[in-house]
């Protein structure tokens, strides 16, 4: 039987704020945006390619305080590209940094340990690792 992480709640303060950082600044997909009465609002957002989403809102959501979720990490084949898609879209991204040694050897060295790291609005903390191809 299969397994599969679908759905991450992250914590935020302010909904449409994080709506539009997730959409418009790291170009993650809206699937829904449903309000239910004033006091209850789910939003899901995907990041492209992903099987994972995102959900942000109030009310019907777990309760966490803002920013606590820290190590979110997501994948990219391109580390340096990622870097410089996210400088554009206006996002405060670390350098691209080494953590660690390659395990095996490849053929680009970043893969496995090219990592940059960002904030969201309310200080949830991501990680983007540069894997472009997996162990066999």
């Amino acid at each position: 039987m299969n397994w599969t992480l679908e759905v991450v709640v992250v914590p935020v303060a302010d909904v449409d704020r994080a709506k539009a950082f997730y959409a418009d600044k790291l170009g993650f997909n809206v699937d829904h945006d449903t309000v239910i009465n004033e006091n209850v609002r789910l939003v899901q957002l995907t990041p492209p390619g992903s099987g994972c989403s995102v959900v942000i809102g109030k009310g019907a959501v777990p309760e966490m305080p803002p920013g606590s979720l820290k190590g979110l990490q997501l994948v990219v084949p391109d580390i340096q590209q990622a870097h410089a898609e996210l400088t554009a879209r206006g996002v405060e991204v670390s350098e691209v940094r080494v953590m660690g040694e390659n395990p095996r050897p490849v053929p680009d060295p970043l893969d496995n340990v090219g990592f940059v790291f960002f904030d969201d609005p309310d200080g949830n903390g991501w990680a983007v690792q540069q894997i472009s191809s997996r162990a066999g």
